[in-house]
């Protein structure tokens, strides 16, 4: 009985151990995909046009905002 016990502990802290590693995985991809957005709007932005900086959620939220609005939409009569 101890044995499965073990078993199953080192399966779940391996199934852990994955989850964190993928939700880490997700997280530098969207913080790869979001610097060029900040960095870019906080150089150009306020010198072109006056506008504030903006911080990193913002950038985030910018991004998602884009993907919605600019989604191509290829719809094939085939």
């Amino acid at each position: 009985m101890e044995e499965n016990e073990e078993k199953q502990m080192e399966e779940f802290a391996e199934f852990l151990g994955k989850g964190f590693a993928v939700l880490w995985i997700i997280v530098c991809m969207v913080l790869l995909m979001t610097l060029p957005t900040y960095w870019l709007w906080n150089w150009l932005m306020p010198t072109i046009f006056g506008l504030n900086t903006i911080t990193l959620w913002q950038a985030l939220g910018l991004n998602i905002l884009c993907s919605i609005l600019f989604k191509s939409t290829n719809v094939s009569n085939n």
